[in-house]
């Protein structure tokens, strides 16, 4: 079976939850799936290459306005890639899918949406692009999501609610649960530096609530590193510098896989502080819980609160709210006995709800039902 996922960037241009999944999903080549990416760039001329067993087409673009690549030949080439494969998955939102898939679309092709965050902000913009994304989704054969919170808090999605799926996404519990020697000794040199450290994992962007983080160590006895690049940085310096925390907080940039592990294992209290629904699930979470962290999470109407349960692998707090926040982490800072129980139960969901020996053969049962309902695979 030929697979083509569709989004508007991917690795090395930018990194980020959902290429994230998008790598993940291109396992599945191992299954015996011909499996092929289409992306933009982020600005530059098109490219193609090889990844993880996938073929990677990058098209070119001018550049990027609102988040959204300015590349006006994607469509096209969409759709006549669409001719090529059994099955287009569309990771949504992404409007110039949209347009490909209203204008283009060959019938035969089977189209699954994976249905990764609800469109919020610029309400001017998403009325006008509204009409393509329910064209989309009455198109699909599937619908994928990644827990039932995200249909019951979604017009869009409602009257859908028949071929909606729910597959919670997945992760490599045994590697994340995992140390050699080397990174053991590596995480027990980070604790010697931050006995008390509180580790954020994700892009420097508003909605992650990174800011509130900052806000919530003012007055704890606590460290923090926050790992990831993005527009807020210089943002997030200064006001460290405002709080008279700079010297307890370190903003560490993009890292490497194995260095994040080791971060992970070093921290006391894994902090996932995210401020608005554009936050949907937290890949990341699942994780840290392999790792058996325990994590704070935020009260928001998607899967978040729903990955780390309140008072069962983490604790929950309300988004927003610098002392919420800070009563949490104080909370399983000063109380190691509850912090090991709130992990030590996190890491036993992930390996028995989240790993990837879960997720990938429930993608491929779909994504094989849809392609037969569709004709069946060329």
């Amino acid at each position: 079976m030929r697979v083509l996922h569709a989004y508007k960037v991917y690795f090395p241009d930018s990194y980020g939850g959902i290429p994230q999944v998008i790598e993940t999903l291109t396992g599945l080549s191992r299954r015996g799936f011909e499996t092929f990416v289409l992306v933009a760039r982020l600005f530059g001329f098109g490219r193609g290459f090889r990844a993880d067993g996938a073929s990677v087409q990058a098209v070119g673009s001018l550049g990027t306005v609102l988040s959204m690549p300015i590349a006006p030949t994607y469509p096209f080439v969409l759709a006549g890639r669409a001719r090529q494969v059994d099955v287009v998955v569309c990771h949504a939102p992404f409007p110039l899918a949209d347009i490909g898939i209203l204008l283009f679309f060959p019938r035969r092709t089977a189209l699954v949406v994976h249905w990764h965050a609800e469109v919020i902000g610029r309400p001017l913009l998403w009325s006008l692009l509204t009409p393509l994304i329910r064209r989309t989704l009455a198109r699909a054969d599937a619908i994928v999501i990644s827990d039932p919170a995200m249909l019951a808090n979604s017009r869009l999605l409602a009257p859908h609610a028949a071929k909606c799926a729910v597959l919670p996404f997945g992760c490599d519990a045994a590697y994340w649960g995992q140390l050699d020697a080397g990174q053991q000794a590596e995480v027990e040199a980070i604790r010697s530096r931050a006995p008390r450290l509180v580790v954020a994992i994700g892009r420097l962007v508003t909605y992650k609530g990174y800011e509130v983080l900052l806000h919530a160590l003012q007055g704890l006895d606590a460290q923090a590193v926050i790992i990831g690049d993005g527009p807020l940085r210089g943002q997030l310096e200064r006001v460290a510098r405002d709080l008279g925390i700079a010297d307890r907080v370190t903003l560490l940039g993009a890292q490497q896989r194995d260095r994040l592990k080791q971060y992970i294992h070093a921290a006391r209290v894994f902090a996932f502080p995210s401020v608005t629904a554009a936050e949907a699930f937290g890949i990341v979470q699942i994780e840290a819980m392999a790792a058996g962290r325990p994590v704070i999470n935020t009260a928001l109407t998607t899967a978040v609160p729903n990955v780390a349960r309140h008072e069962r692998e983490g604790l929950t707090v309300a988004p927003g709210d610098p002392q919420a926040l800070a009563g949490a982490i104080g909370r399983l800072l000063d109380d190691p006995d509850l912090a090991q129980r709130l992990g030590a139960a996190g890491q036993a969901r992930a390996r028995a709800e989240f790993d990837l020996g879960q997720f990938l053969p429930r993608m491929e049962v779909l994504y094989r039902q849809a392609g037969a309902r569709r004709g069946g695979a060329r």
